[in-house]
């Protein structure tokens, strides 16, 4: 069976957001018609378009068309879904979002504002990562040489925004199943950002902004890129404090703990007056050995690490090819493309490539009336939840970043999430503050021989069980797939690895700073100088959605068959996934773009620009005569790149952002401020849209935390997400689980489980 077997999807959303909601659901069998103007969608003559719209069938309709409304609004009574950006979308072609819910209601109408619902803050409405990177924060806080804000070579944003989307989007037709009743899902720009960027906003808001002039290897100096002494790159995952340790001891520094300044602890290293001096003294440990002797010597000690490379091969990597991440088409419009396959894996309804994207109108006339959806009883009342996936029982027992960000984002959604910790904790529960809010959590030693029955009766009550652990170490404990299923048949279990079980890099162990270097994501960003490791975990942030997306779809195949399932995801699927539009091949591909020390934008008509009061980031590649007008430039001017950049340049240097930018978004250039996380915390309009949660700390401030990151019409999720303490809810989660009183106290005596009180709200040192 497939997943998504018998849902149908209508797909009016262009670009690139949109449409990867359409090839994730296409990728498990629903039926994704593509519906475009004669004009087309805008991303079809681009590199990425094969791969964001596989499987589907196009057709055309003109949305003045009488014949053609009357076509998609038929359609639409036999639809599942509705991908949409918005009301003004659903409006060219005679469509109102309320109407159709009114009038269908089981259809999940899941609306994608480019920024926030009704608003956009500059001219066109244009969908682009640049700008809302830019006006979001996230280039004012990436990592750089000279403090300024640095513009990212990828469209991360949109590809976390397609991404995210689809976890709601399938959670909506989860709570479906129960009530009956579909509803509006809302995913906007800055949901996407919200949910990318979450360590950066997981701040104090009136602390100043950090200062990012750390250089392109980022703040922490174990976790990171290093040159050897052959002059090769590699990248070190030593996060944590045993690695940490381990790695000093590795390159000989194991003694510098004793330093005053570190206070005895290597935690320390990360504190602004420590970064530059621990740096300097690892990378000179460092350029005594070749890379390769490094990498065996870590290796030997259990510390992930491994080369840099580019990612021109990377398709071509055998262990892309083991994992089933290669994949070729015969596409219509550009002959054989090679490009990423589905970076999850359900056992027993796995996604596939169903073909390759359509050309444009090539199922006019072939997309047959669905059969209408069936509608719920007269005296039926749609139910009020709070959250889409309320109900549903989360086990986590996944550490440091990825698997406790997937069970925040499942607890968003309104799911009970249980972190099963150590007695001693989660080592990374301190850095990773933000991924591990909203679970409750159990303190709880597996190898104990009285603590796996307790383990196994909060199975019983479980729907799903994830773990982050290297492969086998869930079979050695009693807690793999197999045994779990033995207790509770209906189990689903998601396993996160870093290369999977198969292949030459199978049961590896691996993090994100690892697999940003390894796939090719440091040296386009460094370009021709020294690979730039991102600020962002994009690797392990964007994971944690793909993994929250196969547990969505392994829970909503049980929902229609009672069958649990083995899944898994892959940090490589997920690197992988994310440089899609960049490492996809056919002939006559353009080049993607690539970046540099401190990088600002490809081209005079798309990067930022310095304004006299910071930056503005200008996004219209194929519009200099409105440049021109906007800031009184002669046209002639802007004939050449360089001449180009220069005369913008010197227009803007002496304008505020506001004026700058509103000059040109008058004149129809798409332009926004480059704005600092402290700035987009005290913007009013995402403050009235619940962009952020603030609260006391412990230690006399605040602390800011991402807010509401969906909305449901419905079912919604209202509350502040924080992360447990050690051990606080563990009596609680043994009670749930039907276990007395007196083997509670047992269990405690015998150290199997500990308990503790509420983690102190205090935020640690930011390491990236």
């Amino acid at each position: 069976m497939d997943a998504l077997g018998d849902i149908r999807v209508i797909e009016l959303a262009t670009g690139v957001a949109g449409p990867i909601v359409g090839m994730f659901c296409a990728d498990f069998g629903a039926d994704v018609v593509k519906v475009e103007t004669p004009d087309g969608d805008p991303e079809r003559g681009r590199p990425g378009f094969p791969m964001w719209n596989r499987g589907k069938r196009s057709v055309v309709i003109d949305p003045g068309s009488a014949e053609g409304r009357a076509w998609l609004r038929n359609r639409i009574g036999g639809a599942d879904m509705l991908i949409t950006r918005d009301g003004e979308e659903l409006a060219a072609f005679g469509l109102d979002g309320d109407e159709l819910l009114a009038s269908h209601p089981r259809l999940i109408l899941l609306e994608m504002p480019v920024y926030l619902p009704g608003h956009v803050p500059w001219a066109d409405g244009v969908e682009s990562a640049a700008l809302l990177g830019a006006f979001g924060g996230q280039f004012a806080r990436q990592s750089s040489v000279s403090g300024e804000p640095v513009e990212s070579v990828y469209q991360t944003l949109l590809y976390a925004h397609g991404l995210w989307a689809s976890v709601c989007a399938v959670a909506a037709l989860i709570e479906r199943e129960g009530s009956g009743f579909g509803q509006r899902v809302t995913v906007s720009g800055i949901n996407a950002l919200q949910q990318l960027t979450m360590i950066s906003l997981v701040v104090d808001p009136n602390a100043p902004d950090p200062s990012t002039a750390v250089g392109g290897a980022g703040r922490h100096p174990t976790y990171s890129r290093m040159i050897a002494g052959d002059g090769k790159w590699f990248t070190s995952g030593a996060l944590g404090p045993r690695f940490e340790a381990m790695f000093m001891e590795v390159i000989g520094l194991g003694s510098i703990v004793e330093d005053e300044r570190l206070g005895g602890s290597l935690a320390n290293m990360v504190a602004p007056e420590n970064i530059g001096w621990v740096q300097k003294a690892v990378e000179e440990a460092v350029l005594k050995q070749p890379r390769q002797y490094w990498l065996d010597r870590l290796d030997a000690v259990g510390i992930p690490s491994g080369p840099i490379d580019g990612r021109e091969g990377w398709l071509d990597h055998p262990q892309v090819a083991a994992m089933g991440m290669r994949v070729e088409v015969d596409d219509p419009d550009r002959g054989p493309v090679v490009m990423p396959g589905v970076p999850i894996n359900l056992t027993a309804t796995p996604g596939a490539v169903r073909g390759p994207a359509p050309a444009l109108g090539e199922h006019n006339d072939r997309v047959a009336p669905w059969p209408a959806q069936p509608r719920p009883a007269a005296d039926a009342r749609p139910l009020v939840r709070s959250g889409p996936l309320s109900g549903i029982r989360v086990v986590n027992s996944g550490p440091f970043l990825a698997s406790p960000y997937a069970g925040c984002l499942l607890s968003a959604l309104g799911a009970d999430v249980i972190k099963v910790e150590p007695r001693e904790g989660d080592p990374f529960r301190k850095p990773a503050y933000g991924a591990n809010r909203g679970m409750r959590s159990i303190a709880i030693d597996l190898k104990h021989p009285d603590s796996i029955r307790a383990f196994h009766k909060i199975i019983e009550g479980a729907d799903v069980f994830i773990d982050g652990l290297r492969p086998g170490v869930t079979k050695s404990l009693g807690i793999d797939y197999d045994s779990l299923k033995a207790i509770n048949p209906g189990i689903v279990t998601m396993s996160l690895s870093a290369f999977g079980q198969t292949g030459p890099l199978g049961g590896r162990g691996g993090v994100d700073m690892v697999l940003q270097g390894m796939v090719g994501m440091m040296s386009a960003e460094g370009g021709d100088g020294e690979p730039i490791v991102n600020t962002i975990s994009v690797c392990d942030i964007s994971t944690a959605s793909m993994s929250s997306l196969t547990i969505a779809l392994a829970l909503f195949h049980r929902l229609r068959t009672g069958e649990g399932q083995r899944t898994w995801d892959t940090l490589l699927g997920t690197a992988t996934y994310l440089q899609s539009a960049e490492i996809i091949r056919f002939e006559g591909r353009p080049p993607a773009i690539v970046g540099g020390v401190d990088f600002q934008g490809d081209g005079a008509f798309d990067r930022m620009y310095r304004a006299a009061d910071g930056w503005v980031r200008i996004a219209a590649p194929d519009a200099p005569a409105k440049i021109a007008s906007a800031l009184e430039i002669p046209e002639e001017k802007l004939a050449d790149k360089d001449g180009a950049i220069a005369a913008i340049a010197a227009a803007i240097i002496d304008l505020s952002r506001e004026e700058a930018t509103r000059r040109l978004n008058r004149a129809g250039v798409p332009s926004a401020s480059v704005r600092k996380v402290t700035e987009v915390l005290r913007d009013p309009r995402l403050c009235e849209a619940g962009f952020a949660h603030v609260y006391p700390s412990d230690n006399g401030g605040f602390i800011a935390t991402p807010g509401r990151i969906a909305s449901f019409s419905r079912t919604e999720w209202r509350g502040v997400l924080k992360p447990p303490g050690i051990g606080e809810h563990s009596v609680r989660i043994l009670e749930d689980a039907g276990i007395d009183p007196a083997t509670i106290d047992q269990l405690i005596e015998r150290r199997a489980v500990a308990v503790g009180g509420p983690m102190p709200q205090i935020l640690p040192h930011a390491y990236r």
